[in-house]
């Protein structure tokens, strides 16, 4: 049986990357796969940036759309760097997912702990370091290094005709002695989008967040550009986020800080309570409005801004961190599928463009049990391109599916969440994979080791309230 496309780009080599390259070279029938990386290394989010991506106002463009030559290919002198592939790792960094289940089903993770976690969570906890899912990512990449260009930014993904024509950038390239960047072109018939959705910051638009931040830069930033909290002893914090990111911020500051760690919710994860009942902490209601600390309550109004809250309050502050999550970002595809809402339209079980099935997506889904749903993904696309699965339901059908699932998730991320029904979402990769797939069927107690760690930060909470409260009397 012949593919139903022979060319396959793949962009990105993170965990949905590599999930990619390796579903399609299993199928042993394409003539070109390749794979392209903005970093000069694969791995994607999972590697430490020293210095961070800097904070961005909503409504400020990040560094990820360049203006293409009109020739190609062609050299041009280098473009600024786009900030927004640094990652928002941090040195003592874990991972948040329970190893049996994060690991791929064909390459368990190594049973490495880091100390932290160990103190925290006991010996041979459901952890695993940063740097031991990066090194897991960059040993299972070896077999596909051939295929990757790095340092190579996607510009523009366009389909002309039958063929997708990707324009790329190369950095780093000398040329007459000067380090250039190298424009070009290759052409397609499928492209598999694998860049995840962790790359844009999403900043909630606040009055007078932007000309605040403009004046006062250093007091605001995003949990992406976390990296120690030596930087926040005794400043005066302000956490704005419901879920895990802000739950791991409140973990780390809320006995550093001055006074108590505030910390602003719309709303909040409901299995997190320990966290946020954990001592010095004081939950304040959204944000109204932001601005310079007038001088005459501060003598230190340079560094300082004076956050309005909905209940009529006001806290001058040092710093504010959003954990507020990502925006999805695919500023190469025209048009851009993403929705005000932060949504992505038009694409069949979050993976196939309903218009043009050539065009997939790998990893935009949330709380659906990465890496293992990456995988399933990836192998239903590759099966799905290799010819070796019959059609996808028709148009009219696909089309169906996105708007029922609007009625019951809403216009917004939650569209992406595949939690909690993992089983119905496995069992619909599957089909489309076909009877020769080689996955695993669901099993319930993935999703019970996914949460391990969840379980046992519920604990190390409980745990500290204890001690910090014994502490006070």
């Amino acid at each position: 049986m012949s593919p139903r496309y022979r060319r396959v780009a793949i962009i990105g080599t993170g965990p949905c990357g590599l999930s990619a390259v390796k579903a399609l070279q299993d199928e042993n029938t394409f003539d070109t796969i390749r794979v392209f990386e903005r970093r000069d290394r694969v791995g994607g989010i999972w590697h430490y940036d020293p210095t961070p991506d800097p904070f961005r106002a909503p409504n400020t463009p990040s560094q990820s759309s360049n203006e293409i030559p009109t020739a190609l290919p062609q050299f041009t002198p280098p473009q600024p760097e786009d900030t927004s592939a640094r990652t928002g790792i941090y040195p003592h960094l874990d991972s948040n997912v329970g190893a049996k289940t994060m690991a791929f089903t064909h390459t368990p993770f190594p049973a490495i702990n880091s100390a932290t976690s160990i103190k925290q969570f006991g010996p041979s906890n459901a952890t695993r370091p940063f740097r031991v899912v990066a090194n897991y990512l960059e040993d299972l990449f070896i077999p596909y290094l051939h295929l990757v260009s790095l340092n190579t930014t996607v510009e523009s993904v366009q389909k002309t005709g039958h063929e997708w024509t990707l324009t790329l950038r190369k950095t780093n390239q000398l040329y007459r002695n000067i380090l250039q960047d190298y424009w070009w072109t290759e052409t397609f018939d499928a492209v598999i989008v694998a860049s995840g959705h962790y790359n844009e910051p999403s900043i909630p638009s606040i009055p007078g967040l932007s000309t605040t931040a403009t004046t006062h830069p250093h007091a605001f930033e995003h949990a992406k550009a976390f990296r120690h909290p030596d930087n926040y002893i005794n400043k005066r914090v302000l956490v704005v986020g419901g879920n895990i990111s802000a739950a791991d911020l409140v973990t780390e500051l809320h006995a550093l800080v001055s006074g108590p760690l505030y910390l602003s919710q719309r709303g909040s994860n409901p299995a997190l309570e320990n966290a946020w009942s954990l001592p010095n902490v004081q939950r304040k209601p959204t944000i109204s409005r932001l601005e310079p600390t007038p001088s005459s309550n501060n003598n230190n109004n340079n560094s300082t801004v004076t956050a309005h809250f909905t209940d009529g309050t006001t806290l001058t502050l040092d710093r504010i961190i959003f954990a507020t999550g990502y925006t999805a970002s695919y500023p190469f595809l025209t048009p851009n599928p993403v929705t005000a809402n932060n949504r992505v339209a038009g694409f069949y079980q979050h993976i196939f463009r309903i218009s043009d099935p050539s065009l997939a997506l790998v990893g935009q889904v949330r709380a659906g049990l990465s890496f293992r749903v990456y995988e399933y993904q990836a192998v239903a696309v590759a099966r799905y391109f290799a010819g070796r699965t019959k059609e996808l339901p028709s148009e009219a059908e696909q089309d169906r599916w996105e708007y029922e699932r609007l009625k019951s998730k809403g216009n917004g991320v939650a569209f992406h969440e595949i939690k909690p029904d993992f089983r119905g979402y496995f069992d619909v990769l599957l089909n489309i994979a076909g009877e020769g797939a080689r996955l695993p069927p669901f099993e319930e107690r993935w999703a019970d080791e996914a949460f391990e760690i969840l379980k046992a930060k519920e604990e190390f909470w409980r745990r500290l309230k204890g001690v910090e409260g014994r502490a006070k009397l």
